[in-house]
């Protein structure tokens, strides 16, 4: 690569006619191979059902992605990104110094838009799909949007004086405590160990009862406004990481 391909005005060059063709369709690619995810499963997944769809012979498809396994990735790298948007676009409407009323849009965002995209949600939390191994140096970025963007929240709300540790907090075990600290580190928090582990329950509960309503967990019939046990579950996961939801 030249010193010139490094500026700035080369890295804001357009896109050529065959980049751009090249990129929709790719585009099209994974918009057909979420179609078939959400009909067939990410399990049965194939390049060549995607190819007919697409009207082209299979080994052209081939040119543009690999494998099936560069499709799930594609598909992984695509859900988190619109996941990720979401997330950031409910919690952005909200104002910086509402902690509590911040980490409620984002669990709200998490909720709607995994109701709105099941068989994504599926692919990206469900059972992992048999063979495949998602490569991370792809996919760690997109899929920890969330989790940093919950960090984020919940540091806002210690440097502001506004988390609290609960009474009754259990001592951390020393390889716990080392690992916690090392989270600390590693995100620059100034939220103590003991939140920080509070923090990592606030975020797999959250997930796991999304998931119990995406995946029919609860039963069709157990509850007439599941949306009213989500905020309420909201409101509880908010108290256990420190932060104080004032009554609706």
């Amino acid at each position: 690569m030249t010193e010139a391909s490094n500026t700035p005005a080369a890295a804001a060059r357009p896109l050529t006619p065959r980049q751009r063709a090249r990129t929709r369709t790719v585009a099209d690619i994974v918009r057909l191979g979420r179609k078939h995810l959400a009909t067939h499963g990410a399990a049965a997944l194939s390049l060549r059902a995607v190819a007919r769809d697409l009207g082209v012979v299979s080994s052209a498809v081939y040119r543009y992605v690999e494998s099936r396994d560069e499709l799930l990735t594609l598909l992984l790298i695509d859900a988190f990104g619109e996941l990720g948007d979401a997330v950031d676009a409910a919690v952005g409407e909200v104002s910086e110094d509402d902690h509590a009323g911040r980490f409620m849009a984002l669990g709200r965002a998490v909720r709607a838009w995994a109701l709105r995209e099941p068989a994504s949600y599926a692919l990206l939390f469900g059972s992992p799909v048999p063979g495949y191994n998602a490569p991370a140096e792809r996919t760690t970025g997109p899929g920890t949007r969330v989790i940093v963007g919950l960090i984020g929240i919940l540091d806002a709300a210690s440097r502001a004086g506004q988390l609290a540790v609960l009474p009754g907090s259990a001592e951390l075990a020393p390889t716990l405590a080392a690992d916690l600290h090392a989270i600390r580190s590693e995100f620059g928090l100034a939220i103590p160990e003991e939140l920080v582990a509070r923090g990592v329950l606030v975020w797999s509960s959250l997930f796991g009862a999304v998931s119990f309503e995406v995946f029919n967990q609860y039963g069709s019939d157990t509850f007439k406004a599941p949306e009213e046990l989500f905020d309420h579950h909201l409101a509880v996961l908010a108290s256990v990481a420190g932060l104080q939801v004032a009554a609706s």
